[in-house]
């Protein structure tokens, strides 16, 4: 007998018990190295595949990675590994080709695929029963949510329940995809973040400690970020100041000093507008409403943003005038940014030197993203270029018209 603490870290023991009892469908995984993430993976697919067995409940699994050929010296080893380490190998026969894992008694099978060619998986069958685990290794290697969730219309079907586990080192940038993904609140999905320190000693060795110790000291933010998990940056970043997190209706209540700013839109750039409350004393921007839309009409525009702002003054670009003396003409107190030299510069600067943005990203979205994955521009050399980039920028733009005068006073506008 192999007792399941020999195998899986205390760090892993509450979210054992939730997939035991089927609690969420997927499980988001992410840590530093040496977490033992995926030994955890490894050994609740070969436990869930049996205990299910048990109930004749016919069930399997695939493993995907982002490159077929990545996978015989990492997945394929790691679940071999989770087999060896529960003290069950003789109830499993190992296969190269093709490349599975099949329980003996019953049949069910671990499969293994690259999503280079993601079309591919629509023809994957399994004899018996249906695909109840996938598990997404090096999940940040595929290209984006997008993917993901092309694959999960393939390989999720044939059944009730499912378990879905996504693994990965969060990369350095915030703004990288699944940095920003996990970040979403979902009710059928459970994060869980891991250390090393978390992992018993005797498991990771004193060659692993001491480079980790070694590390800790030396490269104090590399080691933060590929031992604790952490993102770090990439120090290309425009804003570091940015705090996601709910604003209450309660908080929103009590705010007393309003900026709303607007963007237009064009045919292939969003309209984009917000409303935000600035704390002057604290230095503090508090970013609640926001309206992202394509090929919206000034009429439209007019109309959705009336229900939020009354009779509230917006600051927008005063390149399209037409456009501003139509929206008046429904109602709404829109007033062109002045222009001014070095105006996207400087009020960017404001922003990055404020305390502290922070940013609703249920109500907005759009907003958050902008913010987070706003970065500098590279050269050929991989050396950061002067000035701020003009794209993906919507949002940040109606935040320097909104905060106009909290700026620069009426000498300068922002365009």
């Amino acid at each position: 007998m192999v007792k399941l603490s020999q195998v899986i870290a205390p760090s892993f023991a509450e979210i054992h018990k939730d997939i035991k009892q089927g609690l969420h469908t997927h499980y988001w995984l992410k840590g530093g190295r040496g977490s033992t993430k995926s030994s955890f993976i490894s050994s609740e697919i070969v436990l869930s595949i049996m205990r299910d067995a048990k109930k004749r409940k016919f069930t399997n699994a695939i493993i995907l990675r982002r490159y077929g050929i990545t996978i015989r010296e990492s997945v394929y080893e790691q679940l071999c590994w989770a087999i060896n380490a529960l003290g069950v190998s003789h109830l499993w026969q190992t296969g190269l080709s093709p490349m599975q894992l099949t329980y003996i008694p019953t049949g069910q099978k671990i499969l293994f695929r690259g999503v280079d060619d993601p079309t591919k998986l629509k023809s994957v069958k399994v004899g018996r029963g249906y695909l109840k685990y996938v598990w997404y290794e090096e999940v940040n290697e595929f290209e984006g949510e997008a993917k993901i969730h092309s694959v999960n219309q393939s390989v999720l079907r044939g059944g009730k329940d499912f378990a879905v586990f996504y693994s990965f080192n969060p990369p350095q940038s915030a703004g990288n995809w699944v940095n920003r993904y996990v970040e979403i609140k979902r009710d059928d999905t459970l994060v869980h973040h891991s250390t090393y320190l978390t992992v018993p000693r005797e498991w990771l060795g004193d060659t692993f400690l001491a480079e980790a110790e070694y590390a800790k000291e030396t490269r104090p933010e590399a080691y933060r970020h590929e031992y604790l998990g952490e993102v770090t940056g990439t120090g290309g970043e425009v804003f570091t100041n940015i705090t996601l997190r709910g604003i209450s209706e309660e908080e929103i209540k009590r705010f007393d000093h309003l900026r709303r700013g607007m963007d237009w839109g064009y045919a292939a750039d969003p309209f984009a507008y917000n409303t935000a409350h600035y704390d002057k004393t604290r230095r503090r921007l508090y970013i609640f409403f926001e309206i992202h839309k394509l090929r919206l009409s000034n009429r439209e525009a007019a109309r959705l943003i009336s229900a939020e702002a009354g009779n509230g003054r917006i600051i927008c670009d005063s390149a399209e005038p037409k456009s501003i003396d139509e929206v008046r003409g429904y109602g709404l107190r829109v007033y062109g940014a002045k222009k001014g030299p070095d105006s996207v510069e400087y009020g960017i600067k404001w922003l990055q030197d404020l305390e502290e943005i922070v940013i609703d990203p249920s109500r907005c979205p759009e907003t958050a993203r902008e913010f987070r994955e706003y970065e500098l521009d590279r050269d050929k050399e991989g050396n950061f270029k002067a000035g701020f980039p003009d794209r993906n920028n919507h949002h940040i733009d109606a935040m320097r018209y909104a905060c106009e005068e909290d700026i620069t006073g009426p000498r300068f506008s922002f365009h």
